[in-house]
């Protein structure tokens, strides 16, 4: 059931949350956490640490799975004493089907430098700005006359190519360009329908003023192609990619309006060919990084059974598509380990993908822990054909990917994974024989 009305809760000085309406409370537990206990759904713990951690308020969509339904919902953190205070609006279903592709929207999430909602009315009920300098002052101008809500949201922009009397449908309006005062840039608004009538406005540059390292002249360097890419077009690919994934998606899903099923078809495959792409570039950043000679991972205190419990929470619904069961570390189990979260959680992502898109349907893939105060390990186990004694030899190396073909792959994951467990004074390995194994070892370190 998804709640009418703002649904609150509250966290201690840990992350913890102690106090929750029921919708909240239920989600966490049906999430596999406790009441009071640490936050399971990641995307709003982050969110509550961010928040938290900086001392100002937070807002954000955000999405969780529940039950093998993608839910969204708009939420709200502010720091209260030493903890915050958390309030979620606009829940909604994404998607009637567990195979709806959504990861886009987060995508252009991470990318815009502002995100405000708009409720039915056109009126922006809340603005969260993420740019810098004179782009951050030009969008706090511009959220200063929305706060008036003395006109529609959109009659406060100066549109680019658009004559007609505002405010226009708000289908007219997306992907539509602008330009703020104040601001060099031009810049997109991508309006993304929510419930209730509301909309998520974000807020994209169209434009980057200059690729990194542009500004100021540097001896020329000859660097590897992965080097180039990661460095400097990475960041300059990132945006048109999203875009295009988004506008395929938009048309895929008919939000535009009634298409024939063949154009949707096309439509889907030109989405994800954008999302390989995507991942290819993101892969080359990733090397650029673990090969540059300063990269050094920020270490931490962490419970690699909580990182395998929440991988398997982000992967379940890919793993349900090929009628996979997914086995992950009971809640009370605790691995303490060192090393760094984020990273950690790629590695874990890396070879939980690789377990699902090669394992046969129906069969299991499990991810087991272990280990003692000098060295924790976690292992993910499926129960495909394995390796041979040849190719477990090989499945590290850059660029191999043992004679597959058409999978989308880059051959990058596991040599970046192992390159990440190493520069966390750790190893990663594969079992040869039937059924892989892969493992990933850290240093341990007592329990707390």
């Amino acid at each position: 059931m998804i709640p009418g009305g703002p649904v609150r809760g509250a966290c201690d000085a840990q992350d913890r949350l102690i106090e929750a309406d029921g919708a909240l409370a239920g989600l966490q537990l049906r999430s596999g956490g406790d009441l009071p206990g640490q936050l399971a759904v990641p995307a709003l713990l982050a969110l509550v640490r961010s928040s938290r951690v900086a001392g100002v308020a937070q807002r954000r969509r955000i999405a969780a799975l529940d039950e093998g339904r993608r839910l969204e919902f708009f939420a709200v953190v502010e720091p209260a004493g030493e903890g915050t205070t958390i309030a979620l609006s606009h829940w909604r279903v994404a998607g009637d089907r567990p195979a709806d592709p959504v990861p886009d929207h987060a995508l252009l999430h991470q990318l815009a430098a502002a995100h405000a909602v708009i409720d039915a009315d056109q009126q922006v009920m809340a603005v969260d700005i993420r740019c810098t300098g004179a782009d951050r002052a030009a969008i706090e101008a511009l959220a200063l006359v929305w706060r008036a809500r003395d006109r529609a949201w959109s009659e406060a922009l100066e549109w680019i190519g658009l004559a007609h009397h505002q405010p226009l449908h708000w289908r007219l309006l997306d992907d539509a360009a602008f330009r703020l005062p104040g601001s060099a840039r031009v810049w997109r608004a991508r309006l993304l329908p929510q419930s209730e009538g509301a909309l998520d406005l974000l807020i994209l540059p169209e434009t980057l003023d200059a690729l990194p390292g542009e500004a100021v002249p540097a001896p020329v360097v000859v660097l590897p192609p992965s080097r180039v890419i990661g460095r400097d077009l990475a960041p300059a690919l990132r945006q048109p990619i999203t875009r295009i994934i988004a506008n395929a998606e938009t048309i895929r899903t008919r939000l535009a309006g009634p298409l024939a099923d063949a154009y949707a078809t096309y439509a889907a495959d030109i989405a994800e060919a954008g999302r390989h792409l995507l991942a290819l570039v993101e892969d080359l950043a990733d090397l650029d990084a673990v090969e540059a000679p300063d990269f050094a991972p920020a270490p931490d205190r962490i419970d690699l059974a909580d990182c395998a419990r929440r991988a398997a929470g982000i992967l379940a619904m890919r793993a349900q598509e090929r009628a996979l069961t997914l086995v992950a570390p009971d809640a009370g189990v605790q691995v303490p380990a060192t090393g760094e979260f984020r990273r950690v959680l790629q590695v874990l992502l890396n070879l939980l993908t690789n377990a699902i898109r090669y394992s046969p349907q129906g069969t299991t893939v499990t991810i087991a822990t272990g280990g003692d105060a000098t060295r924790a390990w976690i292992a993910v186990s499926d129960q495909g054909e394995g390796l041979s004694e040849d190719e477990a030899a090989r499945v590290f190396d850059k660029f191999e990917r043992l004679g597959r073909s058409g999978d989308g792959g880059s051959g990058l994951g596991l040599y970046i994974s192992r390159r990440l467990a190493r520069a966390m004074g750790g190893d990663l390995t594969v079992n040869a024989g039937p059924g892989a194994r892969f493992e990933l070892s850290l240093p341990g370190r007592a329990p707390d």
